[in-house]
């Protein structure tokens, strides 16, 4: 009876008679693993991560080119971070679908309530006197241009309230942003300000406690952890991008909706920041306690694309002016990175 057995380099036939030794076929050597490749943005990621570095809070980043080509950049990209007023990108979409459906009009005139007077810049701080009605067009550049917050819970109440927000995004296929309370109510959340109209329970509340305004952004710290009225950079990124590529509204409405970001009064020491002179920024910020954030699309030069942009900072005790700085380093390391990608 025979019995074979496989050494590395040849077979051997043992036998009654004696020992054969058969040459045969090398067996291959063996193959060193392949060396994965890096990430093409493995280098930016380390600028943001040392440019994050710099202030005491988390840094969340989403950027990619609108058009769906090149590479991804997600930093903390599917964690939470409040949205503050950068939620009210969803509800002009929110809004603008009900135009496009032919359930509100541009012109249509809407009435600001007393109660529906939150404080803010311009509707709040110069219209002290009840009977002030803005058409739709004109709420919707108030909340996008200078984020006017009395202008937008006017509009969050004409999308059918916060869920119906909610539920107009999760119809674009964003299951990572959800919208729970307009914001009046979520300013309460974060102020500990008691029912009743807004700027009465504001002055109550400023009574009880003459340092309310002082405290710094942790005010109150269980905040940044509460999930409502959050957004993953990601899916900020995402709602952006079917936005601007006119997957959501009509054509009008998407015009509409870009050239109001695009006016945006708020941002410019975030993303616009440390951009060429001529740059296209079309945006929408975000601050409220340890939160300062800037979303929007940025359009580089020469016809070579634009990039979706979503700069979230949360937990941050630094000065304000700290965090803008941060955003605006990131977005010019995000736009540098894309040009360069782009280049012929």
């Amino acid at each position: 009876m025979s019995r074979f057995l496989i050494a590395p380099r040849f077979l051997i036939a043992a036998t009654t008679a004696g020992v054969l030794l058969l040459a045969g076929p090398a067996w291959p050597a063996p193959r060193p693993a392949p060396v994965p490749a890096a990430a093409p943005t493995l280098q930016l990621e380390r600028e943001i991560a040392r440019q994050a570095g710099t202030i005491d809070g988390v840094v969340g980043v989403a950027a990619w080119r609108l058009d769906g080509k090149g590479p991804r950049l997600l930093v903390r990209g599917d964690e939470r971070f409040p949205m503050a007023s950068t939620f009210k990108v969803a509800v002009a979409g929110a809004v603008l679908a009900r135009v496009d459906r032919g359930e509100l009009s541009l012109e249509q005139m809407l009435p600001v309530a007393p109660a529906q007077m939150i404080e803010s810049e311009v509707l709040a701080d110069r219209f002290i006197h009840p009977g002030v009605s803005l058409s739709v067009a004109n709420l919707l550049e108030l909340m996008l241009t200078q984020s006017d917050n009395s202008a937008t819970d006017v509009l969050v109440a004409a999308a059918g309230g916060p869920a119906a927000v909610t539920a107009w995004v999760r119809g674009q296929g964003v299951e990572g942003l959800r919208v729970d309370r307009d914001t009046g109510d979520l300013l309460r959340g974060f102020f500990g300000i008691g029912p009743g109209p807004f700027p009465e329970a504001l002055a109550l509340a400023r009574q009880r406690d003459p340092h309310l305004d002082d405290k710094g952004p942790h005010i109150n710290p269980a905040f940044d952890d509460d999930p409502r009225d959050t957004a993953t950079p990601a899916a900020m990124g995402q709602l952006l991008t079917r936005l601007f590529r006119g997957e959501a509204l009509s054509p009008a409405s998407t015009r509409l909706l870009i050239e109001m970001m695009g006016r945006c009064r708020t941002g410019d020491n975030r993303l616009r920041a440390r951009m060429p002179a001529d740059t296209t920024v079309a945006d929408k910020t975000g601050t409220l306690g340890g939160s300062v954030n800037d979303v929007g699309v940025i359009t580089l030069p020469d016809g070579r694309g634009q990039i979706v942009v979503a700069v979230f900072i949360k937990k941050s005790d630094l000065p304000f002016a700290a965090r803008e700085r941060v955003i605006a380093d990131i977005a010019r390391s995000v736009r540098d990175f894309y040009l360069l990608q782009a280049a012929p």
